[in-house]
């Protein structure tokens, strides 16, 4: 079973168990939005609440927020990703993760989704 925690906005977010958790887009968000031509991902040292708006996705077929999961400052983004966005769709549970954090409130992760929950959200 997956450390993963999904939120219902289809980001996903990686405990690490030391306060730290690396952030993503689901499967489904890539396959929604189509090929990734550009991410816009936030600055080092930004710090987002939950539901704030932390990047954007843009994509052949459209512009998509992405909401930050739970709150918490950017420790690193993706620069592999900054210079090849395709990555969110060929590799968006791995390779193609956007921005590493540090929680401020481990707590919010017991709103998030398990994998079961969100498999079951409708799509």
């Amino acid at each position: 079973m997956s450390l993963k925690k999904y939120s219902a906005e289809h980001v996903w977010l990686e405990p690490h168990g030391d306060g730290t958790a690396t952030v993503g887009i689901t499967v489904h968000a890539q396959d929604a939005l189509g090929d990734v031509v550009f991410v816009d991902l936030p600055a080092v040292g930004a710090t987002f609440e939950a539901g704030a708006v932390a990047a954007v996705v843009e994509s052949v077929k459209a512009a998509a927020d992405v909401y930050m999961p739970a709150s918490g400052t950017v420790l690193a983004v993706n620069e592999d990703l900054r210079a090849d966005p395709a990555l969110a769709n060929s590799a968006p549970l791995d390779a193609g993760w956007f921005f590493k954090v540090q929680l401020s409130n481990p707590a919010e992760l017991d709103k998030l989704l398990d994998e079961t929950a969100y498999a079951a959200l409708p799509q």
